[in-house]
């Protein structure tokens, strides 16, 4: 989307760039990208063990599972079993789909699990960023704040959470192997930049939290309400037969 208008670009105006200078971008092309070859072992080849403890999880992004090939099971387990014990991670070098990424080797349950991680070239350092440390804090917003994650506190359901883009996608790929019309919705209005009253946006969201709990009671004790009227009068027409 053209961030002027919010029009989608057409694809044959879509072009790649590397910004090597703030403001100025080099275009590349896909013949650029093929004439990156990076050799590849078909293997993880391992350089270094680090205590996990000291790796910044942001550095970590994207696990993969790691099965022993036919051969390599006694070496699997002995790294497996070795790495639980010590509490590091191996950091090793590897190449998919021609690209060299940098990864850990750790210990997961029964399995070994690769998880690709970003080269600290790609980490933003905190210094250039603003975390409003500066921002004076009263009493009242701290207290409200710290009540609306108290009243949205939950236990972790990872199923809980779905992938919105994925589920759409799906239905259109099983619209098109249907032989299906296809038809597109209407794209979501831009997302509002303007800043907002973080304070007001907590208050609103536990004003909301409180009514729907609030709600619930009075449903259960209405509930409950008519439950014990129906038993009395049963217990009274039992007693009047």
């Amino acid at each position: 989307m053209a961030e002027a208008d919010s029009k989608e670009v057409p694809a044959d105006q879509i072009v790649k760039g590397f910004e090597f200078e703030r403001g100025h971008y080099v275009v590349m092309k896909d013949e650029d990208f093929e004439k990156v070859r990076i050799e590849s072992t078909h293997s993880i080849d391992i350089t270094d063990f680090v205590d996990l403890e000291q790796v910044d999880p942001k550095f970590f992004y994207k696990p993969y599972f790691l099965e022993p090939q036919k051969g390599g099971e006694k070496a699997y387990a002995v790294l497996h079993k070795a790495l639980s014990g010590t509490g590091k991670i191996g950091v090793a070098k590897v190449v998919i789909s021609n690209r060299e990424h940098l990864a850990a080797v750790k210990p997961d349950g029964l399995f070994l699990i690769l998880e690709l991680m970003h080269f600290a070239s790609e980490i933003l350092s905190a210094d250039v960023l603003q975390n409003g440390s500066n921002a004076a804090v009263s009493d009242k917003e701290l207290k409200m704040a710290q009540a609306l994650i108290e009243s949205m506190a939950v236990a972790w359901e990872p199923e809980k959470y779905r992938d919105e883009y994925r589920t759409a996608l799906m239905e259109i790929i099983e619209q098109k192997a249907q032989h299906k019309e296809i038809t597109a919705k209407p794209p979501a209005a831009p997302t509002p930049t303007n800043v907002v009253d973080l304070v007001k946006v907590l208050q609103d969201s536990l004003n909301r939290t409180q009514a729907v709990k609030q709600k619930r009671s009075s449903t259960r004790d209405g509930a409950r309400r008519s439950t014990s009227t129906l038993v009395k009068q049963r217990r009274r027409a039992g007693a009047l037969g």
